[in-house]
């Protein structure tokens, strides 16, 4: 009964702090935005550090609470940013309504990031450790060139595909959308700061909620002991999955409300880099701790632009943020602080059960 009841308060408190910090940021800089008292290059990041956080807590939920290494998760980012960028272009005309238009585009973007999910996922995750997390470097080197070599066009006849070199030509008034190596131009605007927070809501709606579900206990179950989940009949391969393409869906809708902040995109917005940059948001923030993964994409997205005053020193300085913070978060300092909050923790939760 004890424990059941440790559970509900530590879900509640995740619910309180992730939205907690969320809301009040967004409230801060709405004023900020209405007082004019932001800057231009801050403004501009802001879609990006909504990409970023959903990014993060979606990546979380493979390497912190799934416990699996992924080094893709820039793959499926891509495949919702060009999968985004051609529904919105379809749609132009049919559905003027430019929010309606990025919802529907997001979630064309997650279903078929998810859809690659499960395709990778099936074979992948019967691997473990660092063999999972190269044949998952692979699969983003993949989607990379294949979309470096992907044509796709509109006219009045539909959509036109070919890979290597565009094999069919536009009708008057046709357009290309995704041009090989090119990318995609004249991409349309769509995205907002207001649209990337309500995608962060959703996303922590939806991922704290399968954590402190009955599902979420099982896949950490199968994180902690896969052998002993399934003596007691949790399906590993299942439970895998599912974390996985969950995932996979949310990058899916990061990369479509990502692409859509620019004007021109290429596949190599998406590379290992941006993989790599996203597992140091996990990291930083903690393995499993959403809130953490928040306040380290936001810090870490802002903190090369805060530092653009020292000039040729700032990339050194947030290379030495960076070790500093990942030598706290393995340090004995940290351990003891984390010790003496869950002390006060279970001594408050004692009183109030007695």
């Amino acid at each position: 009964m004890k424990k059941t009841k440790n559970l509900l308060t530590a879900g509640r408190r995740d619910y309180l702090i992730s939205f907690g910090i969320v809301i009040l940021a967004f409230a801060v800089v709405q004023t900020m935005i209405l007082t004019g008292n932001i800057t231009s290059s801050l403004k501009g990041q802001l879609v990006p550090i909504c990409a970023y956080i959903v990014m993060a807590v979606s990546l979380n939920l493979t390497v912190g609470i799934l416990g699996e290494l992924s080094l893709g998760h820039a793959g499926f980012m891509s495949v919702g940013a060009f999968a985004g960028i051609v529904v919105t272009t379809s749609l132009a005309d049919v559905i003027p309504f430019a929010p309606l238009r990025l919802a529907l585009a997001m979630i064309v973007g997650g279903l078929l990031a998810a859809v690659a999910g499960v395709i990778i996922g099936v074979p992948v995750l019967r691997l473990k450790g660092d063999y999972l997390a190269i044949v998952t470097l692979a699969f983003g080197e993949i989607i990379k060139n294949i979309v470096n070599v992907l044509y796709i066009g509109r006219d009045a006849k539909g959509l036109h595909v070919s890979l290597l070199e565009p094999k069919f030509e536009l009708a008057e008034g046709g357009k290309m959308i995704i041009n090989g190596p090119m990318g995609v131009s004249g991409v349309a605007k769509l995205s907002t700061f207001t649209s990337g927070f309500v995608l962060i809501l959703i996303t922590l709606f939806l991922v704290l909620n399968l954590i402190h579900s009955r599902t979420g206990r099982a896949i950490m179950s199968v994180r902690d002991n896969s052998i002993a989940a399934e003596s007691v009949g949790i399906s590993v391969t299942r439970y895998k999955l599912l974390a996985f393409v969950i995932s996979a869906a949310f990058a899916g809708m990061a990369g479509t409300l990502y692409a859509m902040n620019f004007s021109t995109v290429t596949a190599a917005k998406f590379d290992f880099n941006t993989s790599i940059l996203v597992l140091v948001f996990v990291v930083l923030g903690g393995l499993g701790n959403i809130w953490g993964s928040i306040i380290a994409a936001t810090l870490l997205t802002v903190l090369p632009e805060l530092l653009r005053a020292v000039r040729d020193y700032r990339m050194l300085i947030y290379a030495i943020l960076l070790i500093a913070m990942m030598l706290f978060n393995n340090s004995k300092l940290k351990v003891r602080l984390m010790e003496k909050r869950a002390a006060k923790r279970d001594s408050k939760l004692n009183k109030e059960a007695d």
